[in-house]
């Protein structure tokens, strides 16, 4: 008996009980006073007099009844046209709950959208309520209706509310951001800056690798709260690369300018990230290297420029002079009426300041007359001053369109050293031309001398000394040779660099045999394909692609 009621046991636990059934709504269900709604994949009766939703369970008619009777017992002996009305009423209800939520979050993606689009331009947050919306409301109650513009009023748009969209969407990007980061290799180019408020803020953007391409953004920027030194920078970035999951052995190049914060190999920045990642490359500016190597001037030449800029605050720091200066502009019908500051944090400043001057050299004159400044308007008078200022507006605009072929996205160090490779050279050619007496490599001066029958000879010396100046301080600044990273470049017609170790060597000539790899070099950016060569040839691919990492991002 016993071994039969376990056997007996062992059936009840193996066989499976049936599931409850579930009664399905009817529509005669609604003479009783109920509708139904779903709620996951279940039907449930709802009440149409008080709205209370009962279990699935008492989708039963005497269930019903008894609730409709209990609880509702003067509308008990309704006809059946009521409650159909009453159902009505309960599905309109529905529908305008449904489509206000669908209003309600269309106003809410609104909302943020124009939120990223006053962040993007740079505009106060308060402009959303006092521009932004009064000028929607206008077009859309003109072009569609009125109706369409009380749904445009909906869009919550204050100060406050733009702000707390603003630090959403940054919160969002920054995480997103994070999340690519994570087991990636990056580069980090930083830079410590202060704006307008004389606030300190520690900047840093980030290179990295996605699917094949190398991406660029802005990793953060901060406030620093004391003093800018090495140890505080990298304790910041080290807390911040730390709260957020990343790693430093992940890093493997650092770009910066060449302070001693940032650059020293004892004590700078540059050190304290060496030792937290011994990999990681230091590459000093390209574009701050530029700026150091053109800043040199004679001392016949920085006369020059220093008394342009004397002449430029003259006009510009004074409103009555700036106006006067304005109309004398206006009345001789030229082109712009004002003249450009200068500024030394702006590293495009100088040739803009001079070439606006050059073009306006007749106003100042004219200008500095009537202000009685008569011992630079005989300046404004001496052609060999006015030749010399037409040079530098030449050499200096020059240099602004090189700086700016340094700038951009996917610039890389093989990129970067053909154009600096490429400018020495013309300053060598220019240098040469200028001993022949031939100066239209310089366009200002060029129409200067052509406009004048001025005789050049005696401003050339100082021309020559410049350009040769120039020259000096740009192998200085710029040691690398171009021809080093020609097996970046082109690997397919540049023979292995001496350099190469012998496992490096035999993927050198795997690589440059591989037919497939020839035609995604053409069809890809470089580094595009060195990262793809980085698969099947780790330690050339690895080799190749630091030279886009380990470069200039732009500032």
């Amino acid at each position: 008996m016993k071994r039969k009621a376990e056997r007996d046991g062992d059936n009840e636990t193996n066989v499976s009980l049936p599931k409850a059934k579930t009664r399905k709504y009817d529509e005669a269900y609604v003479a009783l006073g109920f509708t139904v709604t779903t709620v996951g994949d279940e039907e449930r009766p709802v009440c149409l007099l008080c709205l209370k939703m009962l279990a699935a369970d008492s989708m039963k008619p005497n269930k019903l009844r008894r609730h409709l009777k209990t609880l509702h017992p003067n509308h008990a002996d309704k006809p059946l046209e009521f409650f159909q009305r009453k159902r009505a009423e309960y599905c309109q209800q529905s529908s305008r709950f449904v489509n206000a939520t669908s209003v309600n979050q269309r106003a809410l993606l609104a909302s943020y959208k124009v939120a990223y689009q006053i962040a993007q331009c740079k505009k106060p947050h308060s402009i959303a309520e006092e521009l932004i919306l009064p000028a929607a409301l206008d077009m859309v109650s003109v072009m569609l209706d009125d109706a369409s513009a009380a749904k445009i009023k909906t869009i919550p748009l204050s100060n406050d509310t733009v702000a707390r969209r603003i630090n959403d969407i940054a919160n969002d990007i920054k995480e997103q951001l994070v999340d690519k980061l994570k087991d990636k290799r990056f580069a980090l180019q930083f830079d410590e800056a202060t704006d307008s408020n004389k606030d300190c803020l520690f900047i840093a953007y980030v290179r990295f690798d996605m699917t094949n391409s190398l991406c660029e953004d802005l990793l953060f920027c901060k406030y620093v709260r004391d003093r800018a030194t090495a140890e505080e920078l990298f304790k910041m970035l080290d807390c911040f690369l730390t709260e957020n999951g990343l790693k430093w052995e992940n890093c493997i190049g650092v770009c910066s300018d060449g302070a001693q914060t940032m650059a020293g190999m004892r004590k700078g920045l540059r050190a304290l990230i060496k030792k937290a990642s011994p990999n990681a490359e230091w590459t000093h500016c390209v574009i701050h290297r530029e700026a150091l190597a053109s800043r040199h001037l004679s001392s016949e030449l920085s006369e020059v420029m220093t008394d342009i800029v004397g002449v430029v605050n003259f006009i510009k720091t004074r409103p009555l002079k700036t106006r006067v200066f304005s109309a004398i502009c206006e009345e001789m019908g030229a082109e712009h009426q004002a003249v450009l500051f200068h500024s030394e944090a702006r590293w495009l400043s100088r040739g803009k300041v001079l070439s606006r001057v050059v073009e306006l050299r007749e106003q100042i004159r004219m200008f500095l007359e009537q202000e009685h400044k008569y011992d630079i308007t005989e300046k404004f008078c001496d052609e060999n001053f006015l030749a010399k200022l037409a040079y530098l507006s030449d050499i200096f605009g020059k240099l602004n369109e090189l700086n700016l072929q340094l700038q951009g996205k996917d610039k890389h160090l093989p990129q970067v050293t053909e154009k600096i490779s490429s400018f020495t050279r013309k300053l060598a050619m220019w240098g040469r031309r200028l001993d022949e007496g031939n100066t239209d490599s310089f366009e200002n001066l060029h129409e200067f001398v052509d406009t004048t029958d001025y005789d050049a000879t005696s401003v050339i010396p100082y021309i020559k000394e410049h350009i040769s100046s120039l020259m000096g301080f740009f192998k200085k600044y710029f040691p690398e040779n171009s021809s080093q990273y020609d097996w970046v470049r082109d690997p397919f017609n540049a023979p292995a660099p001496t350099g190469f170790s012998s496992a490096e060597e035999d993927q050198f000539i795997d690589m440059t045999s591989d037919s497939t790899l020839r035609l995604m070099f053409t069809s890809q950016t470089l580094s595009e394909f060195w990262l793809s060569v980085e698969r099947q040839y780790p330690l050339l691919g690895q080799r190749g692609h630091c030279s886009s990492f380990c470069n200039i991002l732009s500032l």
